[in-house]
C-alpha cells in the first residue's frame, strides 16, 4: 500500500541524490542514430535531434538514370519469373510420376501406427 505514495517509482534513495544534481546527458539511438538528450531528474527525454540524411542523388539526371537501371532490373527479374512459371508445370509432372513410381515400388502395408497405439 505504501508503494502507491511515491510520485518516484522504485528508486533508491542514492540514486535520486545524484540524479538531482547531475546535468542532462545525450544517448545515441543504435537504430535511427538519432541524438536524445536526457534528464536525469525526471528521468524523461527533453529533446530529440534526428541524424541528418544525405542526399540519394546530386541531380536529376543521375536520379534519372538510376530509376532507368531499377526499371531495367525490374523487367529482366520479371522475365526470370514467367520462364520459370513456363517449366513449372514440367517440373510438377516430374515430380508426381517420381512419387507415383515410389509409391509403386514400396505398396502399402496396412494402417500406419500412430503414437496412441503404442501406449
Amino acid at each position: 500500500m505504501d508503494q502507491f505514495l511515491h510520485p518516484v517509482p522504485f528508486l533508491r534513495y542514492d540514486a535520486l541524490a545524484m540524479a538531482q544534481g547531475s546535468p542532462s546527458f545525450d544517448v545515441t539511438c543504435p537504430c535511427c542514430g538519432a541524438v536524445l538528450k536526457v534528464d536525469p531528474a525526471t528521468q524523461g527525454i527533453i529533446a530529440h535531434t534526428a541524424k541528418v540524411q544525405p542526399k540519394m542523388f546530386q541531380d536529376m539526371e543521375e536520379a534519372a538514370r538510376a530509376m532507368k537501371e531499377q526499371d531495367n532490373r525490374r523487367e529482366s527479374i520479371f522475365r526470370q519469373s514467367v520462364e520459370a512459371q513456363k517449366h513449372a508445370s514440367e517440373l510438377l509432372e516430374k515430380k508426381f510420376q517420381e512419387a507415383v513410381k515410389k509409391a509403386k515400388e514400396s505398396p502399402d502395408t496396412g494402417k500406419p501406427i500412430r503414437d496412441f497405439d503404442l501406449d
